[in-house]
């Protein structure tokens, strides 16, 4: 997973980033709420941990605009307090789950294990952007008319509609979707993004998917 933590207390964060690249994640440490919403706005993450109290801007201003961005990324918050208005707070405000201070790596780690064995729980069935919507459990597609999509298409549409304007890598793109293929390589990536271009169209959507071969793609409404 890649994993973007924000956390103002210096040796916390470097602890918290090493504890999580050992584990296997990518890491994007930041050391304030406003660096957090700029980050979670230019780039794809699988979780995000926020601390609440942080300078510039705080965690749960950071959330809330996070999720007004149409952001529906994991969130964990952190927290130093143990009062339950805090916690309220944040689940109120978007949050998926909190941790409070002080705490053991090993719990954090094994929540975020446990996110990725439930991925699907904390992705919509239904996803709408522009004059677009994708049924992922049904793998439909649907605009002035619609079409059915195989299983890789409706994973790749999913993983660009839930990133709205935001630039997609070929490279993140293929580690999201083909993770489990061995056989694959990030050549599929073209294949699938014309594949949908060309179901776009056929349906009569206005959504493009902007982006070259070999670069980043964008999904354009």
């Amino acid at each position: 997973m890649k994993i973007l933590v924000a956390e103002d207390e210096p040796q916390l964060l470097r602890v918290l980033t090493v504890a999580m690249e050992k584990s296997g994640y990518e890491v994007d440490p930041v050391d304030n709420g406003l660096k957090a919403v700029e980050h979670a706005k230019a780039n794809s993450y699988d979780a995000i941990i926020l601390d609440i109290m942080m300078p510039v801007m705080d965690g749960i201003t950071a959330l809330k605009k996070i999720r007004d961005s149409g952001d529906k990324t994991y969130i964990l918050m952190l927290t130093a307090k143990a009062e339950v208005d805090d916690r309220v707070t944040g689940l109120d405000s978007g949050a998926d789950d909190y941790i409070t201070k002080p705490f053991s790596l090993k719990e954090l780690l094994a929540r975020l294990r446990s996110k990725e064995r439930r991925e699907d729980d904390y992705t919509p069935n239904l996803l709408t952007v522009g004059d677009v919507t994708l049924n992922v459990e049904q793998q439909n597609l649907a605009s002035h008319n619609s079409i059915q999509l195989s299983g890789p298409e409706t994973q790749l549409m999913n993983y660009i509609l839930l990133n709205e304007n935001k630039e997609l890598s070929t490279e993140d793109i293929f580690n999201r979707v083909w993770k489990n293929d061995e056989d694959a390589n990030p050549e599929v990536v073209w294949i699938y993004v014309s594949y949908l271009r060309q179901k776009l169209r056929s349906i009569g959507s206005t959504v493009k998917i902007e982006g070259e071969k070999g670069g980043s793609y964008e999904l354009v409404k």
